[in-house]
């Protein structure tokens, strides 16, 4: 059995940081001590880094199958890699949506040789197909799309909403904007072509209103609710009443960028849900760092750059970020922002708890060994030339961020040192033992 020992980092535990050395035997944490000097087959000098449980990222879009011109399964694991992403949790509104118990094993299966890292699928949600998601296991849980979707996987009737709060048991998440104030409003702003008219026509009525009715189903009917890619104030402020069923996460997008950077990058963050204001960004800060969000995920969802410079409204909605969102969080610690506990608590430990994965988001006896270590006095500048996803940009083109992964496991072997990624490793499936009950019954 492989060893690697990782020496002398700033180890970031369920407890805290503390600078200790880890050992790896496997694919499994094997020991947790100051002490250790253990035989290995590889030891790791890491004095004056960081190491940290491999990210989580619960939301992303990954094109595969259908899309595959945007991105893949193997060209985004390799951008996972880079980033310190150790496992994701795909969306079913690939071509063919993920509606089946069928096709999410067909989706399992292509991740399984192809995948770079842990993968998982989420179920999508109809308007008529509550048998296939009451059979459906192998999954973090069901998505819906409450407001504009493609395909079949709109899911506006009040019914079928019901019906699936009523009757389905897996933990329920969904994108939150009303269909009817988001068409109303695109037909008042017919013909405007300037991408800041985006943020008028998905505004902040259509995401609190959305977002109220979702929670209003999941109270009545006692069913674990994830509010994904929150962008509003009003929001966040929503959320502090969970009731043990509802966690909520923020995007970097909605971190990062306002209405302001329109006239910058235009529709290169073009987003559903939309770009909001300065404001709103502030208040997302204060609702993770208060604890009314729990989760930091990307809603990674790559266009090519040819898409996305069509005119508006032509141009389609999302952005790349897996391989930056790591970056971006550890200079906000460098900048004094948040506590690396903090970025590792709703990046790592947090999404593993609302998902009930098994063995995975802490640096822990007997967990996986899916790991990333950080330089954090690393300074470089975000370039869309050097990107791994095959869309090739991203919005941060330019900006300088320290902080950076420099290795990252999966299950005990590397697959990023350094720039180099070795494409030789695969994933697994990740599990999930839906009994625990979820983020707040594990609190």
């Amino acid at each position: 059995m492989n060893k690697t020992l990782i020496r002398d980092a700033l180890v970031v535990l369920p407890s805290g940081p503390q600078v200790t050395s880890v050992l790896i035997e496997g694919r499994r944490i094997a020991a947790i001590d100051p002490a250790l000097h253990t035989h290995a087959d590889e030891v790791v000098s890491a004095a004056g880094l960081w190491l940290l449980p491999g990210v989580i990222d619960d939301q992303v879009h990954f094109r595969e199958p259908g899309l595959t011109h945007k991105e893949d399964l193997a060209t985004a694991s390799r951008a996972c890699a880079k980033g310190g992403v150790t496992t994701y949790l795909e969306m079913p509104n690939t071509k063919p949506t993920t509606t089946t118990v069928e096709r999410l094993a067909e989706k399992l299966a292509l991740a399984a040789t192809k995948s770079l890292v842990n993968f998982g699928f989420y179920i999508g949600a109809t308007p008529d197909n509550v048998a296939e998601l009451k059979a459906a296991q192998r999954t973090p849980g069901i998505k819906i799309f409450i407001g504009s979707s493609t395909g079949d996987l709109l899911v506006d009737s009040q019914e079928a909403l019901e019906r699936i709060f009523a009757e389905t048991t897996l933990p329920i998440t969904a994108h939150c904007e009303d269909e009817s104030i988001v068409r109303a409003n695109a037909a008042r702003f017919a013909g405007v072509n300037d991408p800041a008219v985006h943020s008028r026509i998905r505004d902040h009525e259509a995401a609190m209103v959305a977002t109220r009715r979702a929670l209003d189903l999941a109270f009545r009917h006692r069913h674990r609710f994830h509010v994904l890619h929150v962008s509003t104030a009003a929001e966040a402020e929503l959320l502090a009443d969970h009731r043990g069923l509802i966690t909520g996460e923020a995007c970097p997008h909605h971190l990062f960028f306002s209405v302001d950077d329109y006239a910058r990058l235009g529709t290169l963050i073009q987003m559903n849900p939309s770009i909001k204001t300065r404001a709103d960004n502030e208040a997302l800060w204060r609702a993770l760092l208060e604890g009314r969000l729990q989760v930091v995920a990307t809603d990674h969802a790559p266009h090519t750059l040819e898409e996305k410079a069509k005119p508006y409204p032509s141009s389609p909605s999302g952005l790349p970020a897996v391989e930056n969102s790591l970056a971006l969080m550890i200079d906000q610690v460098q900048r004094g922002r948040c506590s690396l506990a903090q970025v590792v608590s709703w990046m790592c430990d947090a999404p593993a708890r609302v998902w009930d994965l098994v063995g995975k988001g802490r640096i822990e006896l007997g967990y996986d060994a899916d790991l990333v270590l950080v330089d954090p006095h690393k300074t470089a500048v975000v370039r869309n030339a050097e990107q791994e996803t095959k869309c090739k940009w991203s919005p941060w083109d330019g900006v300088e961020l320290t902080g950076w992964p420099v290795r990252t496991w999966v299950l005990g072997r590397e697959v990023f040192r350094d720039g180099r990624i070795n494409t030789e490793v695969r994933g697994e499936e990740a599990l999930f033992d839906h009994a625990r009950g979820g983020f707040w019954a594990t609190a």
